[in-house]
């Protein structure tokens, strides 16, 4: 397994697009999956947020994590955010998304962010407790219960 950025694979777009339709188009406007590889375009940097990381194995994509500014509007003061990690269901259960998360982590220490927060609907933090991150509250947010986490770097 290796780590890239999206910058330097962006015919992944139009497959992570439909990931993330097809898990969370549910919540709102702007999911659809056109709609996505629009905004997904905004990612497509190297050494500033927002940017994504993917997991590849020989080339095939298995997985994404995104690392971006004020994913809530609610918390201004809380700027950098993980979000959108998703694993193909075929690759799950296998530590892809734990070690995605780490890699995300170690970009956004060398772009010098001191901390990330997360939104999650899973309230025992799921992967995230095991990884250090820590509870700040619940809130329901666009109309979903969802634990904020924050993790220091």
């Amino acid at each position: 397994m290796k780590f890239v950025l999206l910058a330097d694979n962006d015919s992944a777009i139009p497959q992570i697009a439909k990931w993330y339709s097809d898990e969370w188009g549910y919540i709102g406007e702007g999911r659809s999956t056109k709609e996505l590889e629009l905004k997904l375009r905004d990612y497509l940097n190297h050494d500033k947020p927002p940017l994504i990381i993917l997991a590849l194995d020989n080339n095939k994509l298995m997985a994404a994590a995104q690392l971006r500014y004020h994913e809530m509007d609610i918390y201004p003061e809380r700027v950098h955010w993980l979000g959108g990690v998703y694993v193909a269901s075929e690759y799950r259960g296998k530590g892809i998304a734990r070690a995605l998360v780490s890699a995300i982590i170690d970009k956004a220490k060398k772009l010098g962010i001191n901390s990330i927060n997360l939104q999650t609907e899973d309230f025992t933090g799921g992967l995230y407790t095991p990884l250090g991150w820590q509870p700040v509250e619940q809130v329901t947010y666009h109309g979903i219960k969802v634990q904020v986490m924050e993790k220091s770097l």
